[in-house]
């Protein structure tokens, strides 16, 4: 398990932020976070709340201790790196109990200030770009919110497909799942959205199209919504393009394997990360390594 718990004597008095600062070698903003996420724990067993605490005595900290199941980064510079992300992985963990994220191979690679600087879903596969430290983590993150940085997609989808196509549609994100399970919906009280698409292989036997999506946007779950919207639903998926009975049982751990098969033609959300495109002193397109093959 990558979360540990390390104790600590404090002889002095001192206010909690200041002696995360200067214990673990934390900014002021790092150890509000800390202190936030419930990590510093008093000697009654209580999880300390206010940053501002006097505290003394035995305490324990819970700290993030990576560990490597071998999946290194397929690129890297003094300032990032870059992984193949398998699908099935988190990229964050998602709680103290989380065995396992891509967080610990970024930690593991890059050192404890590396970061992940987006997200792709769960069960989505292929390239994750992180920093190395906060500076380039401020440069990254500000790259993607003003979209200087370009994505590609692979994505089986359903039916054929044999020319280019665009989808630019709003997308809000629901409220009221009574009625769907989507997270998000098409709307006209939505964000603009844009999205290019561009069939590459046709499979007759299996009905299915592999796209290349190129998202112009970053709403939340944009590929899935516009190609659901379009009724070339993404093979795998168990929510956009499925009753919301069968997504109501995904969501809630209760959908067999062999059910999400049946219904939603693959064991995973056949969509993969495919090419990041980006400047960082230099120009760098990197294209991700895996075989994206149909998979049942």
């Amino acid at each position: 398990m990558p979360f540990i718990k390390r104790k600590f004597y404090i002889e002095k008095e001192i206010k909690a932020f200041l002696f995360l600062i200067r214990e673990l070698g934390l900014s002021q903003g790092e150890a509000q976070r800390f202190i936030d996420k419930k990590r510093l724990i008093l000697s009654s067993g209580e999880i300390l709340k206010d940053k501002s605490a006097l505290i003394k005595g035995d305490i324990e900290v819970i700290l993030f201790k990576p560990e490597s199941r071998d999946i290194s980064p397929i690129f890297q510079t003094k300032e990032f790196l870059v992984f193949d992300k398998p699908s099935g992985i988190l990229v964050h963990p998602k709680d103290l109990n989380t065995q396992y994220s891509m967080l610990d191979e970024i930690r593991y690679f890059g050192g404890e200030r590396a970061n992940p600087v987006h997200r792709i879903d769960k069960e989505t596969s292929g390239l994750l770009l992180a920093s190395k430290n906060s500076k380039s983590e401020r440069y990254l993150k500000n790259l993607f919110q003003t979209k200087e940085i370009k994505k590609s997609y692979l994505a089986w989808v359903r039916g054929r497909v044999d020319r280019d196509f665009c989808v630019e549609e709003p997308i809000a994100i629901r409220r009221d799942y009574t009625s769907s399970k989507h997270k998000v919906e098409i709307s006209k009280y939505g964000k603009f959205a844009k999205t290019l698409f561009k069939p590459k292989v046709y499979n007759r036997g299996l009905n299915m199209s592999l796209l290349e999506c190129f998202p112009l946007t970053g709403r939340t779950h944009q590929i899935r919504i516009h190609l659901f919207h379009v009724k070339h639903s993404i093979v795998g998926d168990p929510i956009y393009g499925v009753s919301n009975a069968i997504a109501e049982r995904y969501l809630d751990d209760k959908l067999s394997q062999q059910e999400r098969i049946r219904e939603t033609g693959a064991k995973r959300l056949m969509l993969h990360a495919n090419s990041l495109f980006f400047k960082y002193r230099n120009f760098y397109k990197i294209f991700s390594k895996m075989d994206f093959n149909y998979e049942i």
